[in-house]
Order: structure tokens, then C-alpha cells, then sequence
């Protein structure tokens, strides 16, 4: 393991930012980790890294446990931050950025020079690394902030919503560079709303609410096991009102929608309900039949709810 987090307790004041969170990322994984906002994400992030101290558990990174600042920042310099808050200095250039922020990690000399020139290849900005942040577009500024993170080669990454408003051909060039970055050796954690990133990117994901993990596993797993209805569609050449009035007997049927040709189904999970569906309609002419596919974010909204969450984080 590379992180272990065992029964990690977090409060402030009379808020439980943490309830004895239980998380582990293995070397070489891509590690989705989402929640609703409030859910703890950003704080646990926090405490893993040592920016904050937890009240009660157990954080062991690289086989070391962490204890306060007596160890926190030699660990720190095994782990790349990308925080969501952009973290440059726009008075200095894309180049210069690059290399104070590796002098901070301790790389030096021709070893620093092959880094950065490396970064701002991979990252599209060879262009204008002579030129200031202040004058980026918000993709080129976010790719920037990933290459100070990574100049040092950490083991583990942590991006912490690194997409957050920007074009898709920079969304893109993001997620490619993850994924090439894995492949080269570093784990990844990966903090993001856009489940479609999480689906393209992870190879496993970890949903958080209320402070502690309610659901891990692969994609497919979670989005196997979470409860949420059942969405079938058929296309019916010249549908009768009588159609959904009768599929609408049929036992687990939630409702039943027409417009136009399509009669679209959503029945209670587990029903398995197509072919009685189909029997009711055959009658009719099927001119086809589509069954909705459980993705990530029916999982994340089966497990966390639909109700809005328009409070920040917790800490």
C-alpha cells in the first residue's frame, strides 16, 4: 500500500469533517475519489498530506506512519499536490515557475533543466515558458499547475479537481497526461464531479459521504451494486393509449412515458421486467428496444442522493 488511512477522525468544533475514515490506495492504481460537496474529500486530503492534523486514527504513507511535523515533510516530498486553488506565481514565467518549485523539492543543476523542459513539452507550453501566468488561459494555467506538482517525480499524485473550468481540448490533454504519468510508475488520487473523467481515468473509485467511505470498488462494481431503477425504452410504430395504461399493471412498473413512437419504462431495481414488457407490446410493431446501462453517476446518486449540496467543504 502507499496510503493506508485507518478510523481517521476529523472535527471542528461541533462538525465531524471525518468519522473514522477508512481509506487505502495501492501502488500503481488510479484512485477516483468522489462525494458530494461536504463529504470530507478535501479534508481527508488535507490530513494525508500533513497540512492537518487528524484527532484520532492512523495515516501511514509509504510504509511510514505519519506523526505531526516530525516526519510530515520528508514524506511531502515523496507526494504531488494539485490543489483545486491555483498555486503559481503569476509575476514569474511558466519556466521560472517550473524551477522554483523543483528547487523546492531539491532538484538542481542540468537534472532541473531536462524536467522542466520536459514538463512544458508534455504539457503543450513550450511556446510560452518565457512568458508570465497572468496572461494563460484557465486550461494552460491548470496544466501549468500540474507541472509544478510532478517536476520532482512524486510517487503519489493528488489532483484535487484539476479541471475545473476549463476547454475540453485542455480537459483532454489532462487526462491523457494522467494516464501516461501512471504508466510511468506514479499512483494516482483523483478528485473530480465529472464522473465521465472518473469512468475514462481510474481504475478504481472510493464514493465519501458524512466523512467516511459508503461505497469501493471498480466502476462496474459500483455502479453493479448501487439500488436505482431500471430505465427500458421501447420505439412502437403508432403506440395506443391503451399501451402504457397496460404496461403500467405490470408489477415494479414506476411509471411509463410516450412521446411520439418512444415508450419509455422506468421500473424498481431487480424487476428484470423486459420480457414481460415485450409480451404486453407485442401486439404492437417494435421497431426497437433499448435498456438504460447503470453508470457511475446513477451509482453516486443512488448512494448519496439527489437532494442539492450547495455548502462547500468542510474544512
Amino acid at each position: 500500500m502507499i496510503l493506508t488511512m485507518t478510523d481517521i477522525v476529523k472535527r471542528y468544533r461541533a462538525l465531524t469533517a471525518l468519522d473514522h475514515l477508512t481509506l487505502n490506495i495501492k501502488k500503481g492504481e488510479i484512485l477516483g475519489l468522489l462525494g458530494p460537496n461536504g463529504a470530507g474529500k478535501t479534508t481527508a486530503i488535507r490530513v494525508l498530506t500533513g497540512l492537518t492534523g487528524a484527532d484520532a486514527g492512523k495515516v501511514e504513507l509509504f510504509g511510514k506512519e505519519l506523526r505531526g511535523k516530525s516526519n510530515s515533510a520528508e514524506i511531502r516530498r515523496r507526494i504531488g499536490l494539485v490543489p483545486q486553488d491555483l498555486a503559481l506565481y503569476e509575476t514569474l514565467s511558466a519556466r521560472d515557475n517550473l524551477e522554483y518549485f523543483g528547487k523546492l523539492y531539491g532538484v538542481h543543476g542540468a537534472e532541473l533543466k531536462k524536467r522542466v523542459d520536459e514538463a512544458l513539452e508534455i504539457l503543450g507550453l513550450t511556446d510560452v515558458a518565457k512568458k508570465s501566468p497572468k496572461k494563460f488561459s484557465g486550461g494552460m494555467k491548470r496544466r501549468l499547475n500540474i507541472g509544478c506538482a510532478v517536476i520532482h517525480k512524486p510517487e503519489l499524485l493528488i489532483l484535487d479537481e484539476p479541471t475545473v473550468g476549463i476547454d475540453p481540448q485542455s480537459r483532454n490533454h489532462i487526462l491523457d497526461f494522467v494516464g501516461e504519468i501512471n504508466k510511468q510508475g506514479t499512483t494516482v488520487l483523483y478528485t473530480s464531479h465529472y464522473m465521465e473523467e472518473v469512468e475514462r481515468v481510474c481504475s478504481r473509485v472510493c464514493i465519501m459521504d458524512a466523512g467516511r467511505v459508503i461505497a469501493d470498488g471498480s466502476v462496474e462494481e459500483i455502479a453493479k451494486s448501487a439500488i436505482f431503477e431500471e430505465s427500458i425504452t421501447l420505439e412502437v410504430k403508432e403506440p395506443a393509449p391503451s399501451l402504457p395504461e397496460s404496461i403500467k399493471k405490470i408489477q415494479g412498473v414506476v411509471r411509463c412515458d410516450v412521446e411520439n413512437r418512444a415508450v419509455t419504462i422506468t421500473s424498481t431495481a431487480g424487476s428484470g421486467n423486459l420480457p414481460r414488457i415485450i409480451e404486453v407490446a407485442s401486439p404492437y410493431v417494435i421497431l426497437g428496444v433499448s435498456a438504460h446501462r447503470a453508470t457511475l453517476e446513477d451509482a453516486f446518486l443512488a448512494l448519496t442522493g439527489k437532494k442539492l449540496r450547495d455548502g462547500g467543504e468542510t474544512a
